[in-house]
């Protein structure tokens, strides 16, 4: 099974100019609308210290001075109010351009929780079950077979797989589905097929992804995968509508995401912050590769957007505020966000304290994870070092985005350490 402590993987996600196949016209690009406004910032009324926030703020500011990180955009919300924005260091190191507040970020595999949140915005209008077989809707997942050696690739031995992939294993990472980042040839095999034979749309993607065979029997294990580009597939079926029309027109605009998109705008290059890694010498660079702003037309589940702190902390409000949007819109029903919000996979997870919900890892005991937080938090996280948490007991969400390769869970464990602290009443 897949191991969270190979996370580590992600910082050599594909060479980033591969992952979002050839360059087309723009299209469904960032908004240009929005001009960043100051936050009013006011910790006493969401129940949080100013000072122990400071400690947070202290924190980040060490790891930039230490030359760990280029900088970070930090926000916490709690209560309805906004306790804690910061924007620290440089969003590029090497031009000495400093970070700002509405710095755009390449968020990776935190589109998966987005695109999991428009998938079961079609399930409440009927157009499937959750336990229905994936090869209904998409016919080439037929009569899967799964790899009795991965280590011997796509010509390996095979056998029939148990039972059909189902939609909710998309949704789980049980689906048997590969992301590409493991070691074995079948692994290898995958990020082939998804991503250095640059298909064009989503559809020719997933494709690709039906003519492999499966690294496990679909709902007996938890391995990182994929499973969300299959989901963004079905979000074309269902809808008619392309998933970054459907996420445009569903999601964005009634968050007021304006900022978020599987492009960039021209007019919006300046604000988007450089990608890092690390020299010879250990000091911070520009990463040799920088995702390409615009021309996508591959419009990931898995990742792919682009976002800012504050356009993704609007996301995971909508789970705060039991799925409804600020203008009053009912955008999801509270009992899917309950849904959404419970371990679906048992202990496949393999990580103390916690499962997997419909798009999120989630705390189930909060004693064995070690670490300040509540049972039924929801998180994940992006491949350049983007993080974020929901705590729906506290009225608590947190986003945290910096850009560096290779990734860590690092400052994904900082960050609830230090918001969690700063709780006072």
């Amino acid at each position: 099974m897949f191991s969270r402590n190979r996370w580590v993987i992600f910082g050599i996600i594909v060479i980033s100019t591969l992952l979002y196949g050839t360059h087309q016209p723009v299209v469904a690009q960032i908004s240009t609308a929005q001009t960043f406004t100051n936050k009013s910032v006011d910790p006493a009324s969401a129940g949080m210290s100013t000072e122990r926030l400071g400690r947070y703020t202290a924190y980040l500011q060490a790891e930039i001075d230490a030359g760990k990180a280029p900088g970070f955009v930090s926000m916490v919300y709690r209560n309805g109010a906004l306790a804690h924005f910061e924007a620290l260091g440089f969003g590029n190191v090497e031009e000495g351009k400093a970070m700002t507040g509405d710095g755009i970020f390449f968020i990776q595999s935190m589109t998966k929780a987005v695109v999991s949140a428009a998938f079961m915005m079609l399930y409440e209008e009927g157009h499937f079950q959750l336990n229905d077989p994936l090869y209904w809707y998409l016919p080439e997942f037929r009569d899967a077979r799964v790899a009795l050696d991965p280590s011997e690739g796509k010509d390996g031995a095979t056998e029939p797989a148990n039972g059909p992939i189902r939609l909710v294993h998309l949704l789980t990472h049980t689906s048997g589905l590969s992301h590409g980042l493991g070691a074995s040839k079948l692994d290898q095999d995958y990020m082939q097929a998804m991503y250095l034979n640059q298909p064009g749309t989503i559809a020719e993607r997933v494709q690709a992804m039906a003519g492999l065979p499966l690294v496990g029997h679909p709902g007996e294990q938890w391995y990182y995968s994929a499973s969300p580009g299959v989901l963004s597939r079905l979000i074309e079926h269902f809808s008619g509508m392309t998933t970054a029309e459907f996420l445009q027109q569903r999601l964005f605009e009634p968050l007021g995401m304006e900022d978020t998109g599987y492009n960039v705008p021209e007019a919006k290059h300046d604000r988007v912050v450089s990608v890092h890694t690390f020299g010879e010498d250990g000091g911070l660079m520009l990463n040799p590769q920088q995702a390409p702003l615009t021309g996508n037309t591959v419009f990931g589940g898995g990742n792919g957007l682009f976002s800012t702190a504050d356009d993704y902390l609007a996301f995971c409000r909508l789970f705060l505020d039991n799925g409804q949007a600020p203008g009053g819109q009912q955008l999801l029903s509270p009992k899917t966000i309950e849904l959404m919000g419970e371990n679906h996979v048992g202990d496949l997870y393999g990580s103390a304290g916690s499962g997997f919900g419909l798009g999120f890892r989630v705390i189930t005991n909060l004693a064995d994870t070690k670490a300040l937080g509540s049972v039924g938090q929801l998180s994940w996280s992006g491949a350049f070092q983007t993080f974020y948490f929901i705590d729906r007991e506290e009225n608590l969400a947190a986003v945290l985005m910096t850009q560096t390769n290779p990734y860590s869970s690092f400052y994904g464990s900082k960050m609830p350490q230090f918001v969690y602290q700063a709780i006072v009443e």
